[in-house]
């Protein structure tokens, strides 16, 4: 079994990559349709759960690494 890894990437989505399952809120599997897969971070994507590139054209700006703060105690 190949563990999921998924990786934040700097103004772009989460890529996740391994044995991973997704579904819905209620349980109901959603197909990817490939082994990697590119999760919107933006939530303007047209294809959400997965991104489409939307992130480009609305500017949406993240890290790359970890965006918790020490100072929540996260």
């Amino acid at each position: 079994m190949n563990q999921a890894r998924i990786t934040p990437y700097r103004d772009g989505p989460y890529i996740v990559r391994g044995d991973f399952t997704i579904t819905d809120q209620h349980g109901n599997a959603i197909d990817p349709g490939r082994g990697t897969i590119a999760l919107c971070r933006c939530g303007r994507s047209q294809t959400r759960p997965f991104c489409d590139g939307t992130h480009k054209l609305v500017g949406f700006r993240a890290a790359g690494g970890s965006e918790r703060r020490a100072d929540l105690g996260a």
